[in-house]
């Protein structure tokens, strides 16, 4: 099978911030691609080139179809999420819909959260915390929220928004007895240290 064609280490510097901004080591994707470490270095450096068969399992490990990561269904620089196609994941009552895609040098990211009665965030399996410099916003669209960083808790209602130092240790809870549902905005490394 040919080898995917593109300019010279462009594949690779997408691979690598596609799975920068998903948060994931190279052992992380090759486990979730099933390409070893070692070949996902070299495509990520320029070294290689992968086939179309490698660059689809690729593509599958960063949750995107083979079209994504080449950028082949990108028109006019404008990608379209359309409801329900995000990526998404579900861990102890706490939802999350990526609502922007895993594009190389996006800046912020935008999701929907639904926390059931009693969830929180930042729990196991959740992503590690934001890159240093990083703020993010959080907007209650129902419901109720707490916001606790270190040791302060700052309680939210419907309607009421946080902007706050991302790279700090934090976690959101629903306390209430019905679900949450709010909106998490994270622009990567503006704050100045």
């Amino acid at each position: 099978m040919s080898a995917v064609a593109t300019p010279n280490g462009a594949l690779g510097s997408r691979v690598h911030a596609l799975r920068d901004s998903l948060g994931l080591s190279l052992r992380e994707l090759a486990e979730r691609s099933g390409v070893s470490a070692p070949m996902l270095s070299q495509v990520e450096r320029g070294e290689t080139s992968p086939t179309l068969a490698v660059a689809g399992r690729i593509a599958s490990g960063l949750e995107l179809s083979l079209s994504q990561l080449l950028r082949l269904d990108e028109g006019d620089h404008v990608v379209v999420v359309r409801a329900g196609e995000g990526r998404t994941r579900e861990r102890r009552g706490h939802r999350t819909d990526e609502l922007t895609p895993p594009l190389p040098g996006l800046r912020a990211d935008v999701s929907r959260h639904q926390l059931a009665p009693g969830a929180t965030t930042g729990g196991p399996g959740d992503p590690p915390l934001h890159e240093p410099g990083a703020r993010e916003t959080a907007v209650v669209l129902a419901g109720s929220l707490t916001l606790v960083i270190d040791d302060d808790e700052h309680r939210l209602g419907s309607g009421d928004s946080v902007t706050f130092d991302a790279d700090l240790r934090h976690h959101f809870e629903n306390r209430s007895e019905r679900e949450t549902e709010f909106l998490a905005i994270v622009a990567a490394g503006l704050r100045r240290s």
